[in-house]
């Protein structure tokens, strides 16, 4: 009788813990234990917190490790199309017989004890990148940081925390303040941190953690600088200054996480090929992704497509600072959102660059927002606003009253996984 398939062992863990996000680390500390604390294993470990911005970080930090010739381990989440994009091993996406082993040994090592599937799944990367040689290992944070289950690491190489703003107030705290401790929770005692550019608020905050911990501080505005001049992207350290090409990831907001990647590369001991790789090489799906292939690139020959999956208020205004920078064209949004997110402040920043939205639902999630009230909000920030039952059919309406638009698709991770698995 062949394994079961990782689709099915996943199905399985969906159903151990009646909540999808219940933070706390005693579960996890209980199943690592039960695995033989893999995390005891790991190659030397980044971890990275932060609200926007972190995926892009390690892109980069991955990209400039290899670009030295370092192999890397890299864990993120959520994933777009298949869940094993979540898990490198050395450099190459877990193979799907390597990930349903993992994770059928931590379903039968966690038994019928409650746990959730972030965290049951956290383990089981955990388990696969301990038995993989490499040199670093990337471990993104998946929500929050001190309860986050990848905040298992007693003493990593260096920890990063990238620009702190208000999201997921449900589970980190009302205020800006309340957000940056749970940040600053992935903060250990003598390891350095890098700082992304923070609201002043957020860095007294993390400051303060940091001080506490004997934690050095490798801070944005003090100790490294990053900035765009004639074309180029300018870095600085104490080290020296760096003159490099643009992130070839898009977005003036690149050129911060740009920066604390090259800050960490720099401590790290990492030279030229390293922090030139890190902005040429570096890939994330879904920021600012343009999508020049596929069924619907084929259906729009004329049209700019581009694909987003930024979902809260700074990463809004990240986007609208960017469209406002691209060359004049009618600008046209496909949106879908989760009902947990604040649509009125993400949108506000995209109103004034867009000539429309049409409103999506975001397929086979539960927590979508209807498509009639993501289009009711943005007609209350002065947007021609249209519902439509699918992306496809939103993009029809559009390029059949404007063939030569540029379609931006975005307001959600879930929208824009959904996009890349139907546009193969």
């Amino acid at each position: 009788m062949s394994a079961p398939s990782s689709d099915v062992i996943l199905e399985r863990m969906m159903m151990l813990h009646p909540k999808i996000i219940d933070l706390t680390l005693d579960r996890v500390w209980r199943l690592l234990d039960a695995l033989g604390n893999p995390q005891e294993a790991l190659p030397p470990v980044i971890h990275i917190a932060g609200t926007n911005g972190k995926g892009s970080t390690l892109a980069m930090l991955r990209a400039g490790l290899e670009g030295a010739g370092k192999t890397v381990h890299a864990y993120t989440s959520p994933h777009l199309a298949r869940f094993h994009e979540r898990i490198r091993l050395a450099g190459a996406l877990i193979s799907e017989d390597a990930l349903a082993e993992v994770l059928d040994e931590c379903y039968r090592a966690n038994g019928p004890e409650p746990i959730t599937y972030f965290e049951i799944t956290t383990c089981a990367a955990l388990l696969a990148m301990a038995r993989t040689p490499a040199d670093y290992t990337l471990l993104e944070v998946g929500l929050g940081g001190r309860l986050d289950a990848t905040n298992v690491i007693a003493r990593p190489a260096l920890t990063v925390i990238t620009p702190v703003s208000v999201d997921h107030q449900q589970y980190l705290g009302d205020t800006l303040a309340q957000i940056a401790a749970e940040k600053a929770g992935i903060l250990k005692r003598g390891v350095p941190c890098v700082v992304g550019p923070q609201p002043e608020e957020a860095l007294e905050v993390i400051e303060a953690a940091a001080a506490r911990l004997g934690a050095p501080l490798i801070a944005q505005g003090q100790h490294w600088h990053a900035s765009e001049e004639h074309g180029r992207l300018a870095f600085q350290d104490e080290t020296g200054l760096c003159d490099l090409p643009l992130p070839n990831l898009p977005g003036a907001h690149q050129i911060e996480n740009a920066g604390a990647a090259l800050a960490a590369l720099r401590h790290l001991g990492m030279g030229e090929a390293a922090t030139l790789a890190a902005v040429t090489e570096a890939v994330w799906p879904a920021r600012m992704q343009r999508l020049a292939h596929g069924p619907l690139a084929e259906a729009a020959p004329q049209a700019e497509i581009w694909l987003d999956g930024g979902h809260n208020a700074a990463a809004g205004q990240a986007l609208g600072r960017h469209l406002a920078s691209l060359p004049n064209r009618p600008t046209h949004l496909i949106c879908g959102m989760l009902n947990t997110k604040d649509i009125a402040g993400y949108l506000r920043p995209l109103a004034a660059q867009a000539a429309s939205l049409t409103a999506v639902a975001i397929p086979g999630e539960a927590n979508t927002l209807p498509a009639e009230e993501t289009a009711a909000a943005a007609q209350q920030l002065g947007l021609n606003a249209y519902c439509a039952p699918s992306v496809s059919e939103a993009l029809a309406r559009i390029i059949a009253e404007a063939p030569r638009a540029r379609v931006l698709i975005c307001g959600s991770l879930y929208l824009a996984g959904h996009v890349l698995r139907e546009n193969r």
